[in-house]
């Protein structure tokens, strides 16, 4: 997942949240999810994603995120949430599109 940074914040790295497993890293001039070499709880992706998108609403930190179909049915097989039918995998989803998702399935 990329996480596109609001224009007052430069960077944004490490955790945002202890015990998801799942943290910021910068490359280049990007940032993207990265997972820990440690333990990650089986809904520990599902839950960076949804609190990247969240951020993403508020603004401050952080202004979108984009993750694939592929990524959002992965996190959400590791969490052990039925997602069929209701994720395009080739579909590109950006923080607003993740929250809706969230919302209208009530994953």
């Amino acid at each position: 997942m990329e996480v596109i940074l609001s224009k007052q914040c430069l960077t944004l790295v490490g955790m945002l949240q202890s015990g998801l497993g799942y943290s910021l890293q910068q490359r280049g001039k990007r940032f993207f999810s990265q997972r820990s070499k440690h333990y990650v709880p089986a809904d520990g992706h599902w839950r960076f994603i949804v609190l990247c998108a969240e951020m993403a609403r508020n603004g401050l930190y952080i202004t979108d995120v984009r993750v694939s179909g592929y990524e959002l049915a992965e996190a959400l097989n590791e969490a052990g949430i039925p997602w069929m039918g209701r994720i395009m995998l080739c579909w590109k989803y950006s923080a607003e599109e993740v929250l809706t998702t969230k919302n209208a399935y009530r994953l």
